[in-house]
């Protein structure tokens, strides 16, 4: 029996308004479930929000794994993406293995409805950093979880216990 070399395609979707604290605990318990998913190495699926998406990169790289992105539209980085951010931001968008595009020409709610559609294209498992709450918009995580069930995307909440959010926003 041949094992299949390609990686596990994992995508991610999660809040993005995590306090400091919960973004090490996400980070952690993000490592020990791509660890429990796959022995080998996984290709990540992100759209590199704020957040969640974020600590998802750091934690593919940190287990030897590669990732790639979907980006909402061109102007995502200034709309979406706080000031503070964008440093940390433009380092991942520039370690990833692919960029590939919504074809909208501006960010907003049905461009990261999209987004979130062709992240869910691409992988073979998903993995929710969520609370279980209901968002305030179409393209919040409990949407984006909605729609890999309806796929028969295996998906992982994970939510681990201490962590909170610093607001109520998707």
């Amino acid at each position: 029996m041949t094992l299949d070399p390609r990686p596990v395609r994992v995508g991610i979707t999660g809040h993005i308004n995590l306090t400091p604290v919960t973004e090490r605990l996400v980070y952690d318990a993000l490592r020990t479930e791509l660890r429990r998913i796959s022995e080998r190495p996984v290709r990540g699926v992100t759209c590199l929000a704020a957040g969640a998406d974020q600590v998802f990169a750091r934690a593919v790289l940190a287990t030897g794994g590669v990732y790639e992105v979907v980006l909402p539209a061109p102007d995502y980085r200034e709309r979406a993406i706080p000031v503070a951010g964008r440093a940390a931001f433009d380092e991942l968008l520039g370690g990833a293995v692919e960029v590939v595009h919504t074809g909208f020409r501006h960010s907003g709610t049905a461009a990261y409805v999209a987004a979130n559609r062709e992240l869910l294209r691409r992988v073979q498992r998903l993995v929710a950093v969520w609370d279980g709450e209901r968002g305030c918009h179409e393209a919040a995580t409990d949407r984006t979880v909605g729609w890999a069930r309806q796929r028969d995307i295996p998906t992982t909440v994970l939510w681990p216990p201490g962590a909170r959010r610093t607001d109520t926003a998707g």
